[in-house]
């Protein structure tokens, strides 16, 4: 998918949402930000567990993660400021837009028991977390072993001013949201 198809998204879900939230301009319609994967370790001492999750992570995102510190020193957990405690990577553009296709399309539906995602997920500022248990769902990652598998959050950033916007472009770009009926 290339830029211009990302920007013809966008035009799209100003296009469904104008009538329901009176938008009379293109820049007023809400737009997914960034995507915002992150897995966190520990204080992993094996070597090749935090390898593994590094390569593994990058096959998923098509991009290397980045290493997150400590921001302070924990005594009771035998943390220290700095110490590597996870892994994230950023997404934007059209790596985001297709990493949101392959999880929309392909990772979600072969989620054990999947019925749909809470709107409770839905923050205050229009962002959505969704946690994930086994990063094997992802088709890149489905033939390795299953001591090595780990969760990981992923977290869709909006420009949305309010939940209902979030969630009505959410559920435009086709996030499978429960309807309110189910949500409870």
């Amino acid at each position: 998918m290339s830029m211009e198809s990302v920007q013809a998204l966008m035009k799209k879900s100003f296009d469904a949402l104008k009538q329901d939230f009176g938008y009379t301009n293109v820049n007023q319609a809400p737009t997914i930000e960034k995507v915002v994967v992150s897995v966190g370790t520990g204080r992993v001492d094996d070597k090749a567990k935090i390898a593994l999750i590094q390569d593994r992570l990058a096959v998923i995102t098509g991009q290397r993660p980045s290493p997150r510190p400590a921001k302070q020193s924990i005594a009771s957990f035998k943390l220290r400021e700095g110490d590597i405690i996870g892994y994230q990577v950023t997404l934007r553009g059209t790596r985001m837009v297709h990493f949101l296709d392959k999880l929309i399309h392909i990772a979600l539906p072969q989620t054990r028991d999947f019925r749909g995602l809470k709107t409770t997920s839905i923050d205050e500022m229009g962002n959505y977390t969704i946690g994930i248990k086994e990063h094997t769902i992802f088709p890149e990652t489905a033939d390795e072993d299953i001591k090595d598998v780990f969760g990981m959050s992923v977290t869709i950033v909006t420009t949305a001013k309010t939940k209902a916007e979030a969630e009505a472009l959410l559920r435009h770009v086709g996030l499978p949201l429960k309807k309110k009926e189910e949500a409870n």
